[in-house]
């Protein structure tokens, strides 16, 4: 284990309460420490470290100038969090993060009282901040609401929609841009500096609050003549006339590394009596590593690592990632069909479409943190002749669902949906796993839901989804990689609806959809062993069923099982529904479903997380035994007497 820094200034700070009582020129020691102790931290958990380095100066700043968690402090996406973690009592846990029962690796409101709105998806802080400032105003308390965004997630409309409804907070909400790619403008030296705390002084803002006043009571003509010429001069001294026009004032932009200039300006900010302000400031990500400045996109999210190299640990060799195997396969595709085009939004890498935007960048689109924009833009393609493939989180295309059903479903249109990350996702927790898109889905006529059983099947169902014109098609696919089994060098066009037999038996029927294939296989194994002979399926399709395969294993068998990476409402209700409405259940069918829980499940290893969610082969032996009412001693030749 590598040596703990050394952090004396650090170490008698537990609460921003005691960090508000250093000296100004205390505060550089202080980041330098975070820092540090940030580094070593994620190189033990492994974790977010490029955002969360970049920001170490503005949390020191927040915490000092503002009076948390009096003011609520809410972070967008949240997974820079972890300076801000150090800093409000969590330091002696920090080690602990992203693991089974410890620390969140984003903001998290059962945790601390810092956290007051949890977050991992993006662009919903300035919503939220908006939403404590009001209803601070509405109770007369003086509190503040501070946003921290950055740039990356104001792509998304959500963050534009909040700022439109904004103006009525006053000086209660405070917005942060975090501009963290110098995507929008630079912080020039000292005059940057010397503006933005001339633009946010009292006096200033008073005379801008002033003017618009004034420029009210002109005529229509000298009025918007006046508007124009001042929002020019503005523009052109602070870059800041978008934000001014959706009822901010504009500070900045500033260098989100120095303290000497933000302490000051969040000073004038937190006493104006005019708002809402939005700050923008200029910061850099993975600032004071080496490794991470030098690679930003490598050390945005990492594994455990070498803090003095900066190595991180590696996987050993094993198979492909589910992601890539979509995307190789995608590419294959893309060049016996020139019709085919990719969208992302925002996760190129994380979907495989980095790999066919490569290969055909002309028709490869990364819309941005923008996944209803994506959805309705996939569905114009298709309208148009082409073949969208939509490729997509499971949790974030929840964002997009009335698209999905009024821009796809109802109009039949052949869009592709690629669900990434379905199922559980390990240290990445609730926020993150792919819980219920098999239920969203599956209830919308028209639609075909596939979920693969391994890389293989991928494989087979990426070229179905490529064949598949009649309609909106989904297959779903877990994180992390595949089981080792031999990719076809020729795919497989599945037929629509069909499932297959892995296994047959003729007691039990365990009927899989998705990865949980190999812990049926399992299961089989052990009631085998038990006398009890077992059929797997692996019915590929969630809709539509395979009613045939389905209606003659649940009347041959002694008992079914159904099981899915899905909250309820997936394939077991389905099932159900079908034996119900066919009159299977009137016979004494003994028919039982494992499905995901119904709760949200914090992070863990996966394994363990499927465990204790009752989807692995020991729970599939111990419901099928349970259902039996299994006697060992009842068992002749393989069979129940």
């Amino acid at each position: 284990m590598a040596e703990l820094p050394q952090t004396p200034l650090l170490d008698t700070v537990d609460t921003p309460a005691a960090l508000r009582t250093l000296k100004p020129t205390q505060l550089r020691q202080l980041a330098d420490e975070l820092r540090a102790e940030t580094i070593s931290a994620v190189g033990t958990t492994g974790g977010h470290l490029g955002s969360g380095l970049g920001v170490v100066e503005l949390t020191v700043a927040i915490h000092y100038v503002f009076d948390t968690p009096a003011d609520r402090l809410i972070w967008d996406v949240g997974h820079q969090c972890y300076p801000h973690k150090i800093l409000t009592g969590r330091r002696n846990r920090i080690r602990t993060l992203r693991s089974g029962g410890g620390l969140s690796g984003f903001t998290k409101r059962s945790e601390s009282e810092y956290d007051p709105f949890g977050a991992a998806h993006s662009s919903t802080s300035i919503s939220a901040a908006l939403g404590f400032a009001i209803a601070n105003k509405l109770s007369d308390n003086a509190g503040k609401a501070i946003a921290v965004i950055g740039d990356g997630a104001m792509s998304a409309g959500m963050a534009y929609e909040a700022m439109n409804n904004a103006e009525a907070a006053g000086n209660r909400l405070v917005v942060i841009l975090n501009d963290n790619d110098m995507s929008i403008a630079p912080p020039v030296g000292g005059l940057s500096a010397y503006l933005a705390r001339v633009v946010s002084s009292s006096e200033y803002l008073g005379l801008r609050s002033l003017a618009k006043r004034a420029i009210r009571k002109l005529s229509k003509r000298a009025h918007n003549a006046a508007e124009r010429a001042e929002e020019f001069a503005r523009g052109m001294a602070t870059g800041g006339t978008l934000f001014e026009e959706l009822g901010f004032y504009y500070v900045g932009p500033i260098d989100g590394h120095n303290l000497e200039h933000l302490i000051p300006v969040l000073e004038n900010v937190r006493d104006s009596e005019h708002g809402p302000i939005l700050v923008h400031v200029v910061t850099k990500k993975g600032k004071g590593y080496a490794p991470a400045e030098a690679a930003s996109d490598k050390y945005h999210g990492v594994q455990k690592f070498d803090v003095i190299t900066g190595t991180q640990d590696k996987a050993p060799p094993g198979p492909p990632a589910y992601q890539n195997v979509f995307g190789d396969q995608l590419v294959e595709e893309a060049r016996r069909d020139p019709t085919i085009v990719a969208i992302t939004a925002a996760m190129p890498s994380g979907t495989g479409i980095d790999r066919f935007a490569k290969a055909f960048p002309d028709r490869a689109f990364d819309v941005g943190i923008a996944e209803q924009h994506a959805v309705t833009f996939a569905a114009g393609l298709a309208a148009q002749g082409m073949r969208p493939f939509c490729a997509i989180y499971s949790t974030f295309l929840q964002r997009a669902y009335d698209q999905v059903v009024h821009d796809v479903a109802i109009q039949n249109l052949p869009v592709r949906f690629a669900i990434d990350r379905a199922g559980l996702v390990g240290a990445d927790g609730a926020t993150h796993a792919g819980s219920f898109d098999v239920t969203y889905l599956a209830t919308l006529p028209n639609f075909v839901v596939m979920a693969a059983a391994d890389e293989a099947e991928l494989v087979h169902m990426t070229h179905t989804a490529a064949m598949h014109d009649s309609g909106p098609i989904a297959l779903r696919y877990p994180r992390g990689n595949g089981t080792g089994v031999a990719l076809p060098k020729v795919p497989q066009r599945l037929e629509i609806g069909k499932g297959r037999i892995v296994r047959e038996g003729k007691s039990v029927a365990i009927l899989s959809l998705g990865t949980r294939l190999g812990e049926a296989l399992k299961a089989a194994d052990v009631l085998e062993a038990k006398g009890l002979s077992t059929t797997v399926a692996d019915l590929r399709f969630a809709k539509p069923l395979d009613e045939d395969l389905i209606r003659r294993l649940l009347t041959s068998h002694e008992v079914a099982v159904t099981i899915e990476e899905n909250a309820v409402g997936g394939l077991g209700a389905h099932v159900l529904t079908m034996a119900s409405d066919q009159g299977l259940i009137d016979g004494g069918l003994k028919l039982r479903t494992l499905r995901l829980p119904d709760i949200f499940q914090d992070q863990d290893k996966p394994e363990k997380q499927y465990a204790d969610a009752g989807l692995d082969a020991d729970a599939i032996v111990a419901t099928v035994l349970k259902a039996l009412r299994y006697n060992e001693s009842a068992v002749v030749d393989g069979a129940r007497a």
